[in-house]
Parts: C-alpha cells; sequence; structure tokens
C-alpha cells in the first residue's frame, strides 16, 4: 500500500498520514468514528478502511467550523489540512497516525447520516444486531481488518499458483445434479419444464474433466453450495481454493501445496508453520493412528493429551456399563488421563458429563488418583468397587496415571466414544484450568492426515459409502479389496488439519475405468445408474485420462483461524446465520406466483406464495 494516493478527491487514506508528512497539505475523505467538542475547539476521528486519524477543527476558521458543528458518526466527509505533531503526552501509539494530528482548514460533507442503530466501536454486539445491519458492522475496523487479510490470503494463493504454473479455470455454476454428498441446491429451469440444475457443492467432476482435456494445472477460487445443517465453521456457500494436477504423485501433491500454505501463513500474517526449520516438514498421521490416540481425524496437536485404549481389558469386569461395549460389534473403552485434573470440584466434572452428552454419552465415568501406591484404596470413584485388580492395574499402567490426576472414561459404540472423550480431551485442554496444568501449547499445529478408509459402512441402509466421493483412488495393492473386502481398503486421500480444523482435503483420483467400475461396485451403484449420474466424466476417462489428484482449501476457514474469529461468518462480507438466513437482505423470501408458474411450480402450502 501506497502511502500517498493522488486522486481527485483524496490524497491518501486517513490511517496512512504519519509524521513523514508533517507540514504538508492532506485532502482525506472519510466517515466520521466520532466528534468531540472540547471547549471551543471540535476534534474528529475519521476513518476510512486503513485506521484513524485525528482532526482538529478551530474556531478561527469560522465557514469550516460551523460544518464542523453539524458533524454527526457517520457523516461522510472530505476535508483538507496542515499535517501537525500532536502536543507532547497526547500521542497515540496504537495508530500509525498516532503521532500527527490534521488542522483542518477546509471541511465538507459529502453524505450525511441519520442515527446509526449502534456504535461502531462497541464490543457487545449480539450477531443478530451486526448480521441485520452488516453494512455498518462492516465499516468497524476488526472486519475491515479481516475482509483485507482474506483479499491478501486470496492474492498469495494465486501468486504461489501462477508461479508454478497453474492456470484459473471456471467452472459452471449451473450444474447436474449428483447427489453422493450433502443435499444439492436445486435451480428450476424455466425453458426445460420439470427440469433441474444444481449449485455445486464442489468443482469436482469439471476439474477432472480439465484434467482429461489437458489442463494438467488448474485451480480456482470459486464459491460452492451445500444444503446441509450449519454450526459454527459451516456456511451453505463457501469459498474454496480448488487445485487439480496431472503428472504428480500423493507426495508431490503435498509436498507442493504444504509449500504453498507455509508461504501464505508466512506472508500474510508472518508465521512460520514449519517453525523456522527450512528443511522441517509438516507432521504425516495416519486416519487409524488419530482416530486410536485422538477420536478425531482433525485432532488438535497443541492438547498435550492422548486416548488410552481399554476395550480389552473391560471385556470380562462386572460393570455393564464397560463389559458391554467392550464385548459388543463395534464398541470401544478408552481412557483420557488429565494430568492435575484431580483438584477439579464435582461442579466441574458435572459439567464435562453434561458435556459430552451432547456427542451421544450416556455418561461420563471418572477416578481420581490420589495415590498411586497403595491400589484401590488411593482412589477415589464409585465406579472402582465395580473393577477388579487386574483391570485397575491395567488402566494405571496404559493411562500412566499418577497421583493428583483424574481418569475420564468413555465406553459406547466406537463413533460416540471418538466423537465425546475426543470433543473432552480438547475442551479441557483449552480451559483455563487445562492451560495452567500444561495441557496445552500455544503454537501453530499444522498435520497431514494421510490413508484414509476408502469407504464407511452406512449401518441405517446397510451399504458402504465414499468416504470422501466415490473418484478418489485406492491405495496401490488394494484395488481387489473394494469388492472383496471393502473394511479393508484404503485410499490416496488426504486433509491438511491446523488446530484441529481441516483446512483441506483431496485426493489421487481414479484415472483407470476398470477401477473406477470396482468403486462403483461396492457403493453398489450400477452401470445404468453410474451412466446416468456421471456418464459424462465416465466418458471422458475413456480418452487417455491421466494420472492427476488434487485437493480444495477452504479460504473461509483459513482466515478465520488467522484472525482467532470464533466463526467463519466474521471473515465472509455478507454471510448467512445458522438457520441459513440472510438477515441484511430478508433471504430466503415468497416469490410472486406469476415466477412460480413460470418455472412450472406449485407450492404444496400456498400461503407461502408472495400475493403481488
Amino acid at each position: 500500500m501506497k502511502n500517498q494516493m493522488q486522486t481527485s478527491m483524496r490524497t491518501s487514506y486517513c490511517g496512512l498520514v504519519t509524521e513523514a508528512l508533517v507540514g504538508q497539505s492532506v485532502t482525506l475523505c472519510g466517515w466520521v468514528n466520532r466528534r468531540r467538542d472540547h471547549g471551543g475547539v471540535i476534534f474528529v476521528d475519521l476513518r476510512d478502511r486503513e485506521g484513524y486519524v485525528q482532526v482538529v477543527c478551530d474556531p478561527d476558521r469560522a465557514e469550516m467550523f460551523k460544518v464542523a458543528e453539524v458533524l454527526r458518526n457517520e457523516f461522510c466527509i472530505q476535508m483538507t489540512g496542515i499535517v501537525r505533531a500532536r502536543p507532547e503526552g497526547t500521542v497515540n501509539a496504537d495508530l500509525k497516525s498516532g503521532k500527527i494530528e490534521i488542522l483542518c482548514h477546509e471541511l465538507k460533507v459529502l453524505n450525511a447520516s441519520v442515527t446509526p442503530p449502534f456504535l461502531l466501536d462497541d464490543d457487545n454486539l449480539s450477531e443478530t444486531t451486526r448480521l441485520t445491519h452488516r453494512v455498518l458492522d462492516l465499516r468497524r475496523p476488526a472486519m475491515q481488518r479481516n475482509m483485507m487479510l482474506r483479499y491478501k490470503v486470496a492474492m498469495t494463493v494465486r501468486n504461489y499458483l501462477d508461479s508454478h504454473g497453474f492456470i484459473d479455470i471456471e467452472t459452471p455454476m449451473l450444474t447436474k445434479s449428483t447427489p453422493e454428498g450433502a443435499r444439492d441446491y436445486l435451480v428450476p429451469s424455466r425453458v426445460q419444464e420439470g427440469q433441474f440444475f444444481a449449485l455445486p457443492q464442489s468443482p469436482q467432476l469439471f476439474k477432472q474433466l480439465l484434467m482429461v482435456a489437458g489442463y494438467d494445472r488448474y485451480y480456482q477460487i470459486t464459491k460452492c453450495f451445500r444444503d446441509e445443517d450449519l454450526r459454527a465453521d459451516r456456511q451453505p456457500e463457501f469459498t474454496q481454493i480448488d487445485i487439480e494436477t496431472s503428472f504428480l504423485t500423493e507426495q508431490e501433491i503435498r509436498d507442493m501445496f504444504e509449500g504453498m500454505m507455509v508461504e501464505v501463513f508466512q506472508k500474510a500474517i508472518n508465521v512460520n508453520l514449519v517453525g523456522g526449520d527450512l528443511g522441517a516438514k509438516f507432521p504425516v498421521m495416519t486416519y487409524a493412528d488419530a482416530m486410536h490416540l485422538y477420536g478425531s481425524d482433525k485432532p488438535d496437536l497443541r492438547v498435550k493429551m492422548q486416548f488410552a485404549e481399554l476395550t480389552d481389558v473391560m471385556a470380562d469386569v462386572d460393570f455393564k456399563v464397560f463389559s458391554a461395549p467392550a464385548t459388543m460389534k463395534g464398541g470401544r473403552v478408552v481412557a483420557l488421563c488429565v494430568p492435575g485434573g484431580a483438584e477439579m470440584p464435582r461442579s466441574e466434572i458435572d459439567a464435562y458429563t453434561e458435556f459430552v452428552k451432547i456427542y451421544g454419552a450416556k455418561g461420563l465415568a471418572w477416578i481420581k488418583v490420589n495415590d498411586a501406591t497403595t491400589g484401590k484404596e488411593g482412589l477415589q470413584s464409585p465406579i472402582v468397587k465395580n473393577l477388579h485388580d487386574k483391570a485397575i492395574a491395567e488402566i494405571m499402567t496404559r493411562t500412566g496415571a499418577k497421583n493428583g490426576d483424574i481418569i475420564f472414561f468413555g465406553a459406547d459404540k466406537e463413533k460416540i466414544v471418538n466423537d465425546a472423550i475426543g470433543a473432552l480431551r480438547v475442551k479441557i485442554g483449552q480451559s483455563v484450568s487445562g492451560k495452567k496444568w500444561g495441557l496445552f501449547e500455544d503454537r501453530w499445529a499444522p498435520m497431514w492426515v494421510v490413508d484414509f478408509p476408502m469407504y464407511e459402512f452406512d449401518e441405517e441402509n446397510q451399504r458402504y459409502t465414499a468416504t470422501h466421493h466415490p473418484f478418489t483412488a485406492p491405495k496401490d495393492g488394494h484395488e481387489d479389496w473394494m469388492t472383496t473386502a471393502p473394511e479393508k481398503c484404503l485410499s490416496k486421500g488426504y486433509d491438511m488439519v491446523l488446530n484441529g480444523w481441516e483446512m483441506g482435503g483431496g485426493s489421487v483420483r481414479i484415472h483407470q475405468a476398470d477401477v473406477q467400475k470396482k468403486v462403483f461396485d461396492a457403493l453398489k451403484i450400477t452401470p445404468e445408474d453410474a451412466q446416468m449420474k456421471f456418464g459424462f466424466l465416465l466418458d471422458a476417462l475413456q480418452y487417455g485420462a491421466p494420472p492427476h489428484g488434487g485437493l480444495a482449501f477452504g479460504l473461509d476457514r483459513i482466515v478465520t483461524l488467522m484472525t482467532g474469529a470464533e466463526s467463519i461468518r466474521d471473515v465472509i462480507a455478507f454471510p448467512k446465520t445458522q438457520r441459513a438466513q440472510c438477515l441484511l437482505t430478508q433471504a430466503p423470501s415468497p416469490v410472486d406466483e406469476k415466477q412460480l408458474r413460470e418455472l412450472h411450480i406449485r407450492l404444496r402450502n400456498p400461503d407461502a406464495v408472495k400475493t403481488s
């Protein structure tokens, strides 16, 4: 950003006026953040996207001063004045312009403002208020910084990819519905009665077509759409850094985009993700190890606790809460030792018990270790009497528990245990107590998770589904397992994880028709269904499709992590609520009956139709 901006209306941004311009005349445009009348002298804090500058309006210039007297918050103004040093003792070290002020000579109101619904420096605004008045919310310095950072991240990505030979190619927004992931957003066709487009959940199929077409290094920063239940890190429309490349191995793909992410963090926020060691790489962990140790395929490595496996230990104990899941198909029993946690009050344990219930757990068993040398007598818990000595000894050995620790237990179906105790691990580790006990390491913790299962078994429908998508290639040597033993088959899939968030994920793709057929057979997708849903891709693969693969990063998530925001809504200009509504525009909204007739649509609920 240049310090000077010579235009017809202004010479500089407000926040970039510094002591280097002392004695010079400047013309600025911006918004009145605050007006203060100090005994006849009016001070105006003038704001634009680069920050604040203090403007001094002296009554000696009568015409200018009359204008200053009518200024109110959020008036849009233009002013011209002389830059001067602030008086001693009034320097504001928090501002770039904090050592100077501007003595105003000319002042013009470009546009007045009604009284705003809130002060822009109010830090206690509800999200409903902020999203309803999003235009004003976007004027707030915190949001301006977020949007500028988002732009900087996107530009760094573009420059990196351009330097590595990638080209930006757009793919369609109106496409075919291929319901293999989340629900599609459907768009009715007016011209083709009864037919629908779908908004893309990702450009997955089109970027593979581009590889077949010979555009061996493609990228796109694009909108994607998924009609799914929302939470803090999800939106119905989100921005994806979508990348695909040909003739690179899985390792080469990971190396290239690990390098991209290191450069993005370095240039955007001056953070070195590899800790200053130029030869360092992100840690790599298999999916199986991640689930075994952390119960999550995106573990937060900053939290220094791991699961202790107890399923085999609990098979013969009298305590049915443990023995039942230990002996059932798909059950699991684990322990989580919290060093120093024995000092937890019962109220805190009860709060954690309620917390794990969110994830389907029925409760939370625990043992406090008062004296690890005296067996059961040194343990405090209502469940100890139900466990035999061998089980107690094995618990102590596997958890490594010491005096002053507390051990929490998860026992249920494997998914419930993983979700509940995995979330508990992070919650305790990031808590005030967890940080005091040294359970949290305040650092950036990137990693790769690899060797994902090709398939997940859907209990409800008694069939296998694709863990990533049905175009992910199996690991070499696993091709025959896809139909004979799908549960053993691993994929060439990989996710990049940072601080417990999935930053991006992808895979090497299937480029051979016979392998693709085996995947569809395992997923019970008939040749007819495959042709109907994916025929255009299958046909293209017949024409010398190259080996290819790629990945996609969530731009919203990357910027959220960088800013430390609580929600991705804070880094998106015009987001939706968790109910998929835009409070600013009041979308979605009813439409006219005429529009529905043109689209050949009749609503089941006629009250939802807007009357003209």
